[in-house]
Parts: C-alpha cells; structure tokens; sequence
C-alpha cells in the first residue's frame, strides 16, 4: 500500500516540475521582465488597430498579451476592443485584478502595449458582422456572472472574462492561446462549447480539463495549465510557452487572415 502511495506521490509531484519547465523557461531566458515599473511600462499603441479617422466600418477586435512581471511566464491578458460604424473611438472591455466591480469598461487606446508587453490580434471582425457583436457584447457583459471576484489562478480572472463573453455572442469565435490561464474556468458548468464554436469542453473549476475542438485541436487542463496541439496550424501547446510550431492565425468563424506569433 505504501509503495502505491509513494509512486502516486512521486507521479504527481514529476508532473507538477513538467507542467513548471515552460514557465521556468520563460524566466531563465529573460523573456519576462522581472524588475519592470508599472508607472512607467510602455502603454502605447502597438499600430494594430484600424485609425476610426480612415476607417467607417464597425470593428471588433480581440486582443492578448503577456501580464505584467513574473505573471507573464505563465500567461497572458486577453481583451476586446469595439468601434461602431461612424464612431470616432474604441471602446475597450476586460477584467483587471486592482478594482471592484472587476469588469472594466472605458474609451482607451484598443491595441496599446499591455505595461510593456506587446499585444497579439486573436480575431477581428468588421461590417455587419462586427455591428452584430458589437449589439451582442454590450448586451450580455453586465450579466457578467463574476463582477466581484477575481482569482489569478485558476480564476475567474481577465481570460475568464473575455471567454464568457466570446461563448455568449455567436458572431464571434476566438482561438485563445493556451497560456490564457483562466480561460477553461466554466462559470456554473463542467461542458461548454469551446469559444470557437467549433467543439466541446469539460472543464472541473479551470483546474482539470479537456478539450477537443475543430480549430482548437486537443487541450489537456492539469492543475490549470495546458498542454496539447493543434492540427490546423500544426503547433504543440506548452504551459507558459504557449506555441510551439506555425504562428497563430486570426479569425473568426474560418476567417483565418492574419497570422502571428504569440509574443
């Protein structure tokens, strides 16, 4: 019995360091700024989004970028940045941790650095079909059902968020990387369909979890962390990596247009 046990333990605990090495790499290879001054990180615009000045048509765009400090050798923030058709400014939604309600909900600049991380376009829609979404994330973000709670791990936090709102509008579909910690966290439910609308998920509170979906591909949850791969844009899914493999590609629905790297 005890040996049992002892090759139950150990098996957890060599899982927990595999889980770890991404991270750890990311820390090692100095990719994360560990000794950054949020009063003075760059909040500048990464020159990704349409000028509304040239551009009529309304856009919806979904953003990720690497959390501030340390976070970010484990994961990113997502947001979703809209502007009506004729509108002259973006309108920007996500969850920050420093203030109650939690959902944020302002005029800002769409694509700016998140504190000196550089932001990564996960979808964008335009047009009618964007005027759509737009009617639809304004309607559903105050039913937001975690507006005073935050949890960095395994949340509900900003990838929460964002997730819910992508599940909750059919217009968009959102491939969200894998280091978007929080993203599987299923508020009142263990099945869902995934944000791409492309399959299904079981999800126990964000920390264990699967995922198999058409554009996704396969996702394994463990402790919060994914790992898996996509077949489409054949890539492995590392934890704090994020991909390893073809870039990205932006989207929605099968509109695939832009392709980039996670930073």
């Amino acid at each position: 019995m005890l040996t049992r046990t002892f090759k139950f333990v150990l098996a957890a605990i060599t899982l927990i360091i595999v889980l770890l090495l991404g991270p750890a790499y990311m820390l090692a290879s100095q990719q994360v700024p560990m000794s950054a001054n949020w009063q003075d990180a760059d909040r500048s615009s990464s020159g990704l989004a349409p000028d509304p000045a040239e551009v009529r048509e309304a856009v919806v765009q979904v953003y990720a970028a690497r959390t501030f400090e340390w976070r970010g050798a484990f994961g990113v923030h997502t947001w979703i940045a809209t502007k009506a058709e004729d509108a002259s400014r973006y309108r920007v939604y996500q969850v920050v941790s420093w203030r109650r309600p939690t959902v944020e909900t302002s005029y800002a600049q769409p694509d700016r650095q998140w504190y000196g991380n550089s932001p990564t376009l996960l979808a964008e829609l335009r047009g009618d079909k964007a005027t759509r979404a737009i009617s639809g994330i304004e309607r559903v973000v105050p039913d937001y059902p975690f507006p005073d709670r935050y949890g960095i791990w395994p949340g509900p936090n900003s990838n929460t968020f964002i997730a819910w709102v992508v599940r909750q509008v059919p217009e968009l579909s959102v491939d969200f990387p894998p280091n978007a910690i929080g993203k599987n966290y299923l508020p009142g439910e263990f099945v869902a369909r995934t944000p791409t609308q492309t399959g299904y998920q079981l999800s126990l509170g964000g920390l264990f979890g699967v995922m198999l979906a058409w554009d996704e591909g396969f996702e394994l949850d463990v402790l919060g962390l994914t790992v898996g791969v996509d077949w489409q844009s054949p890539a492995l899914k590392l934890p704090g990596i994020g991909r390893v493999g073809m870039a990205q590609p932006t989207g929605s629905h099968g509109e695939r247009e832009v392709e980039q790297e996670i930073p």
